[in-house]
C-alpha cells in the first residue's frame, strides 16, 4: 500500500505555480492527480505524487527553490486538526514530542528524530517514501515549515546555529537567508536544524494546558482508527539513524519501545526482514552521499555503517554493478560552494 498525505501538503502549490508562470494541469495529470482532488485538505493522496509534481514543477519552472516558496508562506493552521494540539505544547522539546508521535497523521512518509550531540541537538527530517525518487523539494518543503512552525510558537527567543541540507546549494540563495535567517550548509550528512541543547526548555507563551488535553483526546481518537505501519516507523528509524551508527537491530527496537524479538515477529507479520530494510535506507543514503562530491569514499563508508572501504566496496559493487569509484566518475559533478 502507497504511503500517503493530505492533501494539504500541497496548499498553496496553485498559488506557487501561477506566480513562476506555470500552469499545472499536465503535471497533475502526469501523477494521478487534479485540482479538485486537492480542494479537500485532509483528502489522503499517495506520497510519491506529490513528490514527483513538486520535482516536475521545480524543473519546469527552473526554479530549484519551488518547495522553500511554498513554505514560505504556510501556516501552522494547515496541520489541520492537529494545529490545536501542537500550538498549545509547553516547550519546543513537548512540540517536537507531539511531531513524532503523531507525524503519520500528517504525513506517512515524514520522519523526524531528536539527537544529541554535546551541548547541541540535532532536529533531523527526512522523506522517506516507498519509492525513493528526487525529493528535494519535498525536503525543502518539509524542512522549512518545520522552521517556521517553531519560530511561530518559540518567536524570536529561538536562534538556530544552522539549518542543513544534504543537497548542493542552488546558484541563487536569498529565499535560504529570507526563510532562515541563520547560517544553511548544504552538501551535509543530514537534513535538519542544529540549535543549541537548553532551546529545548524554551517555552511556548500561546501554550495553553487544557486546550492541549482537549486536542490530544480528540486527536488520539482519530490515531485509533488509523492503520499504523510498524514496518514504516522502522525505516525511518533506520534511514536517520545509520548515518550516526545506531542503527542496529537493538538500538532501534529500543527506540521502538520493543524488545528484539517482539519488534522481529511482528516486522515478520507484515512481510518484512530488518536487515532488508537496513539495506534500503543503505542503498537509498549511498546514492545520496556518493552524488556529494565533497564527501570523501571512506568519509560515505563510515557514514553508511562500515568500518572498513573494502567491505563497503564489497556491498556497493553487489548493489550497483560496479565499484564506487567508478561509479561516482560516470554520476557525480564537479564540488561547488556548500555554505550561505
Amino acid at each position: 500500500m502507497s504511503m500517503l498525505v493530505r492533501a494539504a501538503a500541497l496548499t498553496n502549490y496553485f498559488e506557487v505555480a501561477h506566480s513562476l508562470g506555470l500552469n499545472p494541469q499536465s503535471l497533475l495529470q502526469k501523477v494521478g492527480l487534479s485540482k479538485s482532488l486537492l480542494a479537500d485538505p485532509d483528502q489522503k493522496i499517495p506520497v510519491g505524487a506529490v513528490i514527483q509534481l513538486l520535482e516536475d514543477s521545480a524543473d519546469r519552472t527552473n526554479c530549484p527553490t519551488f518547495g522553500l516558496l511554498m513554505a514560505e508562506s504556510r501556516q501552522l493552521s494547515d496541520f489541520g486538526v492537529m494545529s490545536l494540539l501542537i500550538a498549545h505544547q509547553e516547550t519546543l522539546k513537548d512540540v517536537l514530542s507531539t511531531l513524532m508521535q503523531y507525524k503519520h497523521l500528517l504525513n506517512e512518509s515524514l520522519a523526524i528524530h531528536v539527537e544529541a550531540a554535546d551541548q547541541k541537538v540535532i532536529i533531523k527530517e527526512e522523506i522517506v517514501a516507498d519509492k525513493k525518487l528526487p525529493s528535494r523539494q519535498a525536503i525543502e518543503l518539509a524542512l522549512g515549515v518545520l522552521f517556521r512552525t517553531i519560530n511561530a510558537l518559540i518567536g524570536e527567543r529561538w536562534l538556530p546555529l544552522s539549518v542543513n541540507f544534504t543537497h548542493q546549494a542552488p546558484p541563487q540563495l536569498n529565499i535560504y537567508r529570507r526563510i532562515f535567517g541563520v547560517h544553511i550548509e548544504f552538501g551535509s550528512e543530514f537534513n535538519g536544524i542544529v540549535c543549541h541543547a537548553s532551546d529545548l526548555n524554551s517555552p511556548n507563551l500561546r501554550a495553553d494546558s487544557k486546550m492541549a488535553k482537549y486536542a490530544q483526546n480528540y486527536v488520539d481518537t482519530m490515531r485509533r482508527e488509523t492503520e499504523h505501519s510498524l514496518a514504516s516507523d522502522v525505516e525511518k528509524a533506520i534511514y536517520l539513524s545509520l548515518p550516526a551508527g545506531h542503527a542496529t537491530i537493538e538500538q532501534i527496537s529500543q527506540s521502538m519501545g520493543l524488545n528484539v524479538r517482539s519488534m522481529q515477529r511482528q516486522l515478520s507479520d507484515s512481510g518484512e526482514v530488518f536487515s532488508n530494510l537496513v539495506n534500503n535506507a543503505r542503498r537509498d543514503l549511498a546514492v545520496r552521499y556518493m552524488e556529494n562530491p565533497n564527501f570523501s569514499l571512506g568519509r560515505v563508508a563510515a557514514l553508511l555503517g562500515y568500518s572498513t572501504p573494502s567491505s563497503f566496496t564489497r556491498w556497493f559493487k553487489a548493489e550497483f554493478g560496479e565499484a564506487p569509484a567508478t561509479w561516482r566518475k560516470t554520476h557525480v559533478k564537479q564540488p561547488i560552494n556548500n555554505a550561505a
